[in-house]
């Protein structure tokens, strides 16, 4: 039995790794943290049965307590709490599945702590991907990809020591208003961005795949998990969403790897690296799908792509000024507080105004974070 925790197991990604755990039978949860969904978190206790359950707010975890009074389960609150989570010593390793920022600082207990970190909290490295792979290095810890696109990568790179990467691809289905114009963009509504043709993703993330910056966010990451440099990593758009990602060998040789569109596939290898399970669920079938076509990113339209590599270009702080710009900017459109394409208008804004650090420290980050937040905040 592998010991196991999750951060985020009420959110997308959290849920489908539990759904793992139900179907393999021989992973063993010890602490779980959410957010404020206490009624799905209840669930997951009396199923899973974990030591170890985390909320953010204290108010929710009182509620927590009276529900679950009757386990032998014990519910903490707050940075604090999710740190407490991340490094329980009876885990092995960690799903960082929790959505933002907030997931930087439990990850790098995590590492320092010894735990194996399957990754799908890729703001922990486009912030402070300079931190966290020394770190990893120094800590002899994994950190193995769940995002599709770079477990992908990963597999593709599987056998391949030694040999040179000459171009990783990075694909995206260019969500749901690829093709469409700027103009023919003005008006979208909440409704509209949050359904994706492909994948069954949280919120956050689904408007991000129809900004594209999402793609732009997948791109830094891959820089830091696979050492690439920034010029060696292209975006094509693959709308069938079949073929996860690409690599190239200097050679000329490309391998790819396909799948249908199903986030347990890449949760089930992270947690069992090396080793393949089988998988219930469709399989992939050539026959059905006829053909796999690919386009170049509209970056004119979908600017975000294009303020991510220049994000990721000069680096310092702006990936994060990057980051916490979309995280903002995202939850307000949610929020119908601003428009669509005001979104990256925001992220360039704050990207022009805020001020630069190079190699920043992570309180540096956080501190950067924050600015970022007040400056969105007296504007917007």
């Amino acid at each position: 039995m592998k010991n196991i925790a999750i951060l985020g197991s009420t959110g997308s990604i959290g849920t489908q790794t539990l759904e793992v755990v139900r179907e393999q039978g021989d992973l063993n949860v010890r602490a779980l943290a959410a957010g404020r969904n206490i009624e799905l978190l209840e669930a997951q206790i009396r199923e899973f049965g974990p030591e170890l359950a985390a909320v953010w707010d204290e108010k929710d975890a009182v509620k927590l307590r009276q529900k679950v009074r009757d386990l032998p389960v014990r519910v903490t609150a707050g940075m604090e709490g999710l740190i407490e989570a991340a490094v329980m010593p009876e885990s092995e390793l960690l799903v960082t599945a929790i959505v933002g920022m907030i997931g930087l600082r439990p990850t790098a207990a995590a590492i320092e702590a010894g735990k194996h970190i399957a990754l799908a909290n890729k703001e922990t490295l486009v912030t402070a991907g300079h931190l966290i792979m020394p770190l990893a290095k120094k800590h002899g810890v994994s950190i193995l990809p769940v995002d599709s696109e770079h477990s992908a990568i990963f597999q593709a790179l599987n056998g391949e020591s030694g040999n040179r990467i000459s171009k990783i691809l990075l694909t995206a289905s260019g969500g749901p208003f690829r093709g469409k114009t700027k103009e023919q963009l003005r008006d979208i509504q909440v409704e509209d961005a949050l359904k994706h043709p492909n994948w069954s993703m949280g919120k956050k993330i689904t408007i991000d795949s129809a900004t594209m910056v999402n793609k732009g966010l997948e791109v830094m990451e891959a820089r830091w998990l696979f050492g690439t440099p920034l010029e060696q990593i292209q975006v094509v758009v693959q709308p069938q969403s079949v073929i996860h990602s690409m690599v190239e060998f200097e050679d000329g040789s490309i391998m790819a790897q396909l799948g249908m569109p199903d986030m347990r596939l890449p949760i089930q290898y992270a947690l069992y690296y090396p080793q393949r399970r089988p998988l219930s669920g469709r399989r992939l079938d050539f026959f059905e799908l006829g053909s796999i076509t690919f386009e170049k990113p509209d970056l004119d339209t979908f600017d975000g792509l294009r303020l991510a590599y220049e994000a990721a270009a000069r680096g310092g702080n702006l990936p994060v000024i990057y980051n916490a710009a979309n995280e903002c900017a995202a939850a307000k459109f949610l929020d119908r507080k601003i428009s669509f394409l005001n979104i990256t208008q925001i992220i360039s804004g704050c990207m022009s105004h805020i001020p630069y650090r190079d190699n920043p420290s992570l309180d540096e980050i956080l501190d950067t974070e924050q600015a970022v937040r007040e400056w969105i905040e007296s504007r917007w």
